[in-house]
């Protein structure tokens, strides 16, 4: 089952960088309309899967399908509708989603015990039907495609990155993201098994209430404070509390207060993450082919992320996990330093997308 998991989010990020660029060639909007049928349908497949074969396929076009609907399409339409704007509206949006799993996770487990696993399914595939598919169809007039830098479209928002230095800057960002996905995912699979291994036993079970919070605090945080702050600098901000919180967990486990120190810290981070995922391409290159960037970074956050349970259960047994917890620190660090480099170079330049 996590093997299937894996293979499907492994998909959705060779995926995302089509959905990018058609996002880009044909607005967010009516790529979303699109995304939401197919979201229908594969989870309708899902619920009627006769076997485990079907069931896995199935389970794969769920994943395919999210690419086209899901954080970084919607970012794409945000900066169609308003490049201007769009850094203070990812913001937003990202504080109003980080409620998806406070909500959904205890919806879906009413369901389960009431209609059984396929039923769930069948809800879902309906709601993506009743509620999204209205929604975003309602969205695609407003989210005109921009036109590319080759048909000499100047961008509304200048971008901080020269074009000699563009691949040389993506290349550094997608090592960036795909670090700092590697060491989100592995925590988030094995939060619950991780603190239990290190003593904590029920606390635990307290102490990963603490993220969800924590994350949704880091959101109206960054509203209130952090789109006047350099992209670059929050980006490493965000790397270097993933690192902190892991680091704290390690060096104090099974101390209670330490465990919920780094729920709280690797939740802001975790948060903050999600954030300048969309915020620093649009701040870094402006608008103009944005969809597509987006695509090779959620490729390359993705790509980490199917491996990244698996590595570090690998690890933790050839170790322990309070050194996993530290070698997963420096992973979060090497990402800080990517980050850094950014900040360097082109941080202390204010973007007009944060005005």
């Amino acid at each position: 089952m996590y093997g299937a998991l894996s293979v499907s989010l492994l998909i959705s990020g060779f995926v995302s960088p089509i959905s990018g660029r058609w996002a880009d060639r044909f607005g967010a909007g009516r790529i979303m309309v699109r995304g939401s049928v197919a979201a229908a349908v594969s989870l309708l497949a899902t619920a009627l899967a006769p076997e485990a074969i079907s069931f896995v396929i199935a389970l794969i076009a769920v994943e395919v399908a999210s690419a086209f609907i899901l954080y970084a399409t919607a970012f794409v339409a945000l900066a169609q509708v308003d490049a201007g704007s769009a850094q203070r509206r990812i913001t937003q949006l990202t504080l109003i989603a980080g409620f998806a799993s406070t909500l959904f996770w205890p919806l879906t487990s009413g369901l389960h015990a009431s209609v059984g696993w396929r039923g769930v399914y069948l809800v879902y595939a309906g709601l993506n039907l009743a509620i999204c598919l209205p929604i975003h169809f309602w969205l695609a007039p407003l989210t005109r495609p921009r036109p590319s830098a080759k048909d000499g479209a100047v961008a509304i928002v200048p971008p901080l990155v020269d074009k000699d230095a563009e691949g040389r800057v993506i290349i550094l960002l997608l090592v960036a993201f795909a670090l700092m996905g590697f060491v989100s995912s592995a925590i988030l699979v094995h939060m619950l098994p991780m603190l239990a291994s290190l003593g904590l036993g029920t606390a635990g079970v307290l102490v990963t209430t603490l993220f969800g919070p924590a994350q949704v605090l880091s959101r109206v945080v960054n509203m209130r404070f952090g789109i006047a702050l350099s992209q670059p600098g929050l980006s490493m901000l965000a790397a270097l509390l993933l690192s902190s919180g892991l680091a704290i967990l390690a060096l104090t486990a099974p101390w209670a207060p330490g465990a919920a120190a780094f729920a709280i810290i690797f939740g802001f981070g975790s948060g903050l993450s999600i954030i300048v995922a969309g915020t620093l391409p649009l701040a870094l290159f402006g608008a103009v082919g944005y969809g597509q960037r987006l695509g090779w970074i959620s490729f390359a956050r993705l790509g980490v992320s199917a491996f990244a349970p698996f590595i570090f259960s690998v690890v933790v047994g050839w170790s322990s996990t309070s050194t996993t917890l530290l070698l997963l620190a420096g992973v979060g660090v090497a990402s800080a330093g990517c980050f850094f480099v950014l900040w360097w170079r082109y941080g202390r330049r204010k973007s007009r997308l944060a005005a």
